[in-house]
């Protein structure tokens, strides 16, 4: 018998499994009529849904607003394209970000872990907008300019190899990307670990008497939010061909936060689906008017209003009851 956590964490599995459906018949689609222009925004909307599924992780889990989670997703684009410049290998940007991102991780952790509700938003907010302006200053990173020149890169497998200019075949390989980052969480999170964490979100006074340590667990939710962000951000480099300061300034923070509530507070897949859908809204409502975000504004407060668990808060449920009627004898 499936207790509550895992029996949502399955329905989250079946939701994730028809968006990779929706993605390959897209895919095919989009290759049937050699359209580039929509492979690579979908390409780009799954980059940014990694970045909602590491706030999802802080928020939906731990009840942390993190106002300021682009700060790893530009941390990880920045390390990503320095490395690429130097050594164009896949394997070795995802290494370095992933290690960079566990120091600084860890050091952001120290000093936001420690605070509760509003106040560690308002640090995490803090920590974004500092490192965004530092890095907006410095020559060496091309300033207010970014980075540009990142080359076109192969991603060796082996046997064969995915060239990030090859639209086709760079979104699939993001796709799967982005799902085994999904995998991890939704793995972790199902874990004894991720009971803890649920545990503070609802009263983490009485964590202690569990044996946890409440500092601990926040830090290594904290850390693990961090790597989602950043490894996602690696990828942008490899799409776009530069970066720059603004994938650490608030609009991202707040784009996958809304992100996050369209699709749902705490349902993993609920991130995905709400930040890319937000992604595709904003360019395609963007060619129609230049008042996209009024149109945007509108949709977020009328799911705010109707659907206050969002799309998939919505959803899951009833796809919770079908499967637990299924288990019983």
């Amino acid at each position: 018998m499936l207790d509550r956590l895992s029996l949502s964490m399955r329905a989250s599995h079946i939701l994730v499994a028809l968006l990779v459906v929706i993605a390959l018949v897209f895919a095919l689609v989009a290759w049937s009529t050699g359209d580039r222009f929509y492979l690579r925004l979908a390409t780009e909307a799954l980059i940014f849904a990694g970045l909602a599924l590491s706030v999802d992780t802080l928020l939906g889990y731990t009840g942390l607003l993190p106002l300021g989670q682009a700060l790893f997703f530009g941390f990880g684009a920045y390390v990503s394209a320095l490395v690429l410049r130097e050594a164009p290998s896949f394997w070795t940007a995802i290494g370095v970000v992933f290690l960079s991102t566990l120091v600084v991780g860890l050091t952001g952790g120290v000093i936001a872990s420690r605070a509760r509700g509003v106040y560690f938003a308002l640090i995490s907010f803090g920590l974004a907008q500092v490192v965004s302006k530092v890095v907006f200053n410095i020559r060496e990173l091309g300033a207010s300019d970014g980075l540009r020149g990142i080359p076109v890169l192969d991603i060796e497998f082996g046997l064969f190899s995915i060239s990030t200019n090859a639209p086709l075949a760079f979104f699939l390989f993001t796709l799967a990307f982005i799902l085994l980052l999904y995998a991890l969480a939704a793995y972790l999170l199902d874990t004894p670990f991720g009971r803890v964490l649920i545990a503070l979100k609802a009263n983490e006074k009485r964590v202690p008497f569990l044996g946890y340590s409440v500092f601990g667990a926040r830090l290594a939710a904290y850390i693990l939010a961090a790597e989602i962000a950043a490894l996602s951000g690696a990828l942008y480099p490899m799409l776009r061909g530069f970066v720059s300061p603004e994938l650490m300034f608030f609009a991202v923070s707040g784009n996958a936060i809304i992100g996050v509530i369209l699709g749902g507070v705490g349902t993993l897949a609920g991130a995905l689906y709400g930040s890319i859908l937000l992604t595709l809204m904003r360019s395609i409502v963007g060619t129609w008017t230049e008042h996209h975000l009024i149109v945007i504004g509108l949709v977020f407060i009328i799911v705010v209003i109707f659907l206050p668990r969002g799309l998939l808060g919505f959803v899951r449920p009833r796809l919770e009851a079908v499967l637990s009627r299924r288990q019983k004898p």
